[in-house]
């Protein structure tokens, strides 16, 4: 079975932990290749719930799982998830010594960061993972393989850290936290728990492929908070698109071999945080959708964003990621809404666009245009496509036209068992 590469379509919260989780049954090898613990995957299974924010979603099968060098890693978040996990199973877990730390003062630097922006704040998590990748381009970030090397660690926190408490009281008047000794006790015995994980997720997943075993790439986020092509500056550090498979695990194109890109489309629109978004709903209707959506982040608890389903957001990502088909997720939630609308195309600049432009500043002029659906009727317990209402196979078969692209899994309820497969 060839590889399976999985990416969100849309601003991230898209369901991809229950599809990867679903998926990962016949996998041999799970693979989370970009973003940090500002990511958070949640895994419903016969009504017990689990939540990731840096183990792969295929850890609850017992696959063997790899955190790639394009993941900002969290130490303290991933012991917790590895104790929390180990209640239940063993895991298997692979972590690569080229991935960036996410250190206690880049924490602090976010929280500073967003709060000097004042009415320009991006909206972001506050887990430090900006600062961590700002860090790793400026060539100060820390690596995994540093923090199990105890004497680097501490020869080079010395040097770093008082930089960065210049910055956090010069710049933003805020203390630092935590000295050199203190972070010293706390990742060092962080390092002690995590040192039997290392090693080459790059040699492992090439090796897995040419074996001609199946690997799961999981993604987190979603296509347009991408720092390329999301919606600039309102985006995170990081590449969700599939394309960052290549540099954030160490793959050779020609070598992934992926017979899928299956991209993760909720079956109406949300977004966390700032930024422009054409289909954005408010008041009533969007409570009503984010209540029975239990649309609340998995990370922060905030109250998602709520908007229609955006067709030209869905065409570009299918282009920017190479979908081939996708997983539509939580079409039951639609069930409460008499008259469902779906953008087919924006006016913008007197022009009718398909996609969405290119230039941020045309975007934010881009003014939806809809179409209306009749409610429909999609519950828990079906199992056959020919199960749902007219109407809500008459609304899978129009994305279907509109995108040109097949959609194979659609996702009644939040349990694994929920899920329809045609």
């Amino acid at each position: 079975m060839p590889s399976i590469a999985i990416t969100g379509m849309q601003f991230g919260d898209e369901g991809k932990g229950k599809v990867t989780d679903f998926l990962a049954e016949k996998a041999d090898l799970v693979v989370r290749y970009s973003g940090g613990n500002n990511a958070g995957h949640t895994v419903m299974t016969r009504g017990k719930k689990y939540k990731f924010h840096l183990i792969p979603s295929g850890a609850i099968r017992g696959k063997k799982c790899c955190i790639a060098a394009g993941v900002a890693l969290d130490p303290r978040v991933l012991v917790s998830e590895i104790e929390n996990i180990e209640k239940e199973r063993a895991i298997k877990l692979v972590i690569d010594p080229r991935a960036h730390l996410v250190m206690p003062y880049h924490n602090q630097l976010d929280t500073a960061e967003e709060k000097g922006a004042g009415k320009n704040k991006i909206g972001t998590t506050g887990r430090g993972i900006g600062p961590c990748y700002a860090d790793r381009a400026a060539r100060i970030g820390f690596r995994f393989e540093e923090l199990l090397n105890e004497k680097v660690f501490r020869e080079k926190l010395a040097q770093v850290l008082p930089l960065k408490k210049k910055i956090l009281e010069n710049v933003y008047s805020v203390t630092l936290d935590a000295g050199v000794e203190d972070i010293c006790k706390e990742y060092l015995a962080l390092a002690e728990k995590l040192r039997g994980y290392c090693g080459d997720v790059s040699a492992e997943v090439n090796n897995a492929i040419k074996a001609g075993k199946t690997v799961l790439f999981e993604g987190a986020q979603g296509t347009f908070l991408d720092n390329d092509f999301g919606t600039y500056p309102f985006v995170t550090s990081s590449h969700p698109i599939t394309g960052s498979i290549f540099t954030g695990v160490g793959i050779g194109a020609s070598n992934a071999e992926l017979g899928k890109v299956i991209g993760i489309a909720k079956a109406y629109t949300t977004r966390v945080g700032e930024g422009f978004f054409p289909t954005e709903v408010e008041g009533k209707p969007a409570e009503i959708l984010r209540k029975r959506g239990s649309e609340f982040g998995t990370t922060t608890a905030r109250p998602r964003r709520i908007g229609w389903l955006d067709i030209p957001m869905l065409k570009t990502s299918a282009r920017l990621n190479g979908i081939t088909e996708i997983a539509l997720t939580k079409l039951d939630v639609l069930e409460v809404v008499d008259k469902i609308k779906v953008c087919v195309s924006y006016s913008c600049n007197g022009k009718t666009l398909k996609e969405l432009p290119a230039n941020t500043f045309d975007f934010q002029q881009c003014k939806p245009n809809y179409i209306e659906f009749d409610g429909f009727s999609a519950k828990a317990g079906m199992t056959k496509f020919e199960q749902l209402s007219e109407s809500a196979q008459k609304y899978i078969n129009f994305i279907e036209k509109e995108t040109g692209l097949p959609i194979k899994f659609i996702s009644i309820g939040p349990n694994r068992e929920d899920t329809i497969l045609r």
